[in-house]
Parts: C-alpha cells; structure tokens; sequence
C-alpha cells in the first residue's frame, strides 16, 4: 500500500514585490483581455458592432466639451472621497461611512444657505459653510473613532450604519426645507441671489472644484509620506503592539486620523452643495462613499495612482449611460461591460500579489 502524499496540481504562493512596469503590464493585459471578452458579449447578445460600443464609451466622456467638464468635475469628487477614506485605510481602520459623512456635511452648507441669508454677506456665508461643514463631517467619522479607540468596537458596522442615519436626517430636513411646499425636495436654494453659492472661474463651471480636490490631492500626498503624522499612521496600520512599543499614541492616532478623514468627507459635500448642484437630496453624493473604497484599494493607498483609478471608474459609468441612449439598450446592459471590466482588472491584482506554482511532472527533480 502506497502511503506517499500526492501532491496538488498547483499552488499559490506569495510573490516578492514586482517593478512597476510589470504590475502596469499586468493590469494592461487584463483591460485588453476584458475588451475581447465584452466585445464578443456584446455580439452574441445584442449583435451590435463591438467596436461601435467601444467608440460610445468612448463619446459618453469626450464626446463634447461639456462632457469633459463633467467628467473632471465627476473624477474630481470621487477622487475628493476616495482621498478622505485612505487615511483611516492605510492604518487599517475600515472607514466605510464616507457616505454618511459627505452627506452630513452638504447637511450643513444647506443649512447655511438657508438659514444665514439676511444675516451675514455672501463672504461670510460661504466661510461659515466651509467650517460648518468641515466640522461637520468630522465629528460624524468622530463619534465611531472614539468608540474604537476606547471600547474597540467595530468601525466597519458602526460607519456603515451611520451612512443611514445621515440619509435619514437628510431626508427629513429635505422635507422641513422643501420648495415649493409638498414637493418634499429643496429644489435649488437661493437662485435669485445665488447667496452660499461659490464663485465661478471665468466661464467654467467646475474649475473651481478641479483645482481644490487637486491641492488636496497634493496635500494627502505629502501629509502621507513625508510627514510624522503618516509615518505613525503606517505603523499603526502595520502592527498596533509595534506602535504601542516604540511609544505611539494609538487611540489618539485613530481619533486624529479618522477626524481628518470625516473632514475631507465633509469638504466634498460642501462641493457638491454649495459649487455644484445648489441643492441638497439625500442622494447628492450618489454612491460615491461606497465606489471611493474601490478607487483607494485598487491605487494601493497611493493618492497619485487613485487620480488614474477615479478616472477609469467614472469614464466607465459615463460610458454605459452613452451605450444604453445611443443604442437604446437597457441601462443594465452598460453595467453588465463595465462590471466585466472591472472583474478583469481586481482580479489582475492577484496575479501582482501571488504567483500559480505547478506541480512538476514525476521523475524531474531539481
């Protein structure tokens, strides 16, 4: 009797750190490879043109200037969340409630627009909506840091369920604030004397935002890498006990780093309320929270790479509402190529991290 163990046909094994012209390679072959596949079921299915979608998708962006604009102005405010959750991330603090925090922020800029008029000038609004919301959405990351930091809670659970108490107070002050009454929206406040609303750069309408979500961009970047804050943020995130050890502080690094993340999170609601859609819905940031976890864990936590990252995401999106009018198709058929587009490309990201050994053939050996 035979009692030797048969070896498996393969296994995985953890790669070293790959150059980062093969990581691109790797994800290049992967989006090529996507292409093929969403070009023959694009074929079967519909029997479109495969190569006539790939020309909408590509319309659906940069089709006109107008769509450019909105674009960069879409990239912009997903790479303004995905920038607030990858503090907390790098320290492996899992902040899902970038939702909930953009949302209470743009909470807060309504409620300057509406209730400040006739009190204060238009300057001063706008500096007490920046601070209000700022504050704002750093006290709701705040309230589940805390919790964290002294009872060890979950801060996955606890941010998440906080997105929902945000979308509720938000609805609820939609309906108090509504115009005309019965409407139970808002509708655009202030369009007569455009007091709360920010300032437009020449004739276009979202520079203003491109270039704030830029500087901050390059001030994550820097607080990030070069700075003690950051460099005790990655300890933490490496090994709590190693923090503790060589003397880090680390309740008061959950603390710090969450409220900054809820902060830059209740910037990017000042932005969508107050430059803009002058308006407040319980809808206003659209997901963005839950698409910006994608955006920083497919950048590896790196602010300059989640540019690129926040660009594929949303010119994707774009280009499945171009697919679904251009070609009257169901708008699920646009997120069935996006989705396979996206599998392809997480899951390149495995075959950076891990390699596929085979078994050798019997009789071979080193």
């Amino acid at each position: 009797m035979n009692n030797k163990t048969r070896e498996p046909l393969f296994h995985i094994a953890k790669r070293a750190a790959l150059p980062w012209y093969r990581t691109w390679a790797i994800r290049g072959g992967a989006l090529v490879l996507a292409l093929i596949v969403c070009a023959l079921i694009t074929t079967l299915v519909t029997g479109e043109n495969p190569l006539q979608v790939y020309v909408a998708i590509f319309k659906g962006s940069f089709g006109t200037s107008r769509k450019v604009w909105v674009l960069l102005q879409n990239v912009a405010m997903l790479l303004c969340v995905s920038l607030a959750v990858t503090p907390a991330f790098r320290m492996r603090c899992w902040n899902l409630g970038g939702e909930g925090q953009a949302l209470i922020g743009g909470l807060a800029a309504a409620a300057c627009m509406i209730l400040l008029p006739g009190k204060l000038p238009n300057w001063a609004v706008i500096v007490c909506m920046t601070v209000s919301s700022i504050l704002a959405g750093a006290v709701w990351a705040g309230i589940p840091a805390l919790f964290k930091a002294r009872w060890n809670t979950n801060e996955t659970l606890f941010t998440l369920m906080m997105n929902y108490v945000a979308t509720q107070l938000v609805a609820y002050y939609c309906v108090v604030w509504e115009s005309p009454k019965g409407s139970g929206n808002i509708g655009i406040i202030n369009p007569n004397t455009q007091i709360g609303w920010f300032p437009q750069i020449g004739s276009y309408k979202y520079l203003l935002n491109i270039l704030i979500v830029a500087a901050v961009c390059v001030a994550m970047y820097i607080y990030l890498n070069f700075s003690k804050h950051g460099y005790e943020i990655a300890v933490v995130g490496e090994s709590e006990r190693t923090a503790r050890y060589v003397g880090i502080k680390v309740d008061r690094v959950i603390i710090r780093t969450m409220l900054l993340s809820g902060a830059v999170c209740g910037l990017a609601g000042l932005l969508l309320v107050g430059s803009t859609n002058h308006t407040l819905t319980p809808t206003i940031v659209d997901g963005r929270g839950f698409t910006a976890v994608m955006v920083s864990w497919l950048a590896k936590f790196n602010p300059v790479w989640m540019i690129l990252t926040s660009f594929l995401l949303v010119f994707l999106s774009r280009g499945a509402g171009e697919i679904a009018t251009r070609f009257s198709l169901n708008q699920s058929f646009g997120d069935i190529l996006t989705g396979v587009i996206l599998f392809f490309i997480i899951g390149s990201e495995f075959f950076i991290n891990y390699r596929i050994i085979f078994r050798r053939p019997a009789g071979k050996e080193d």
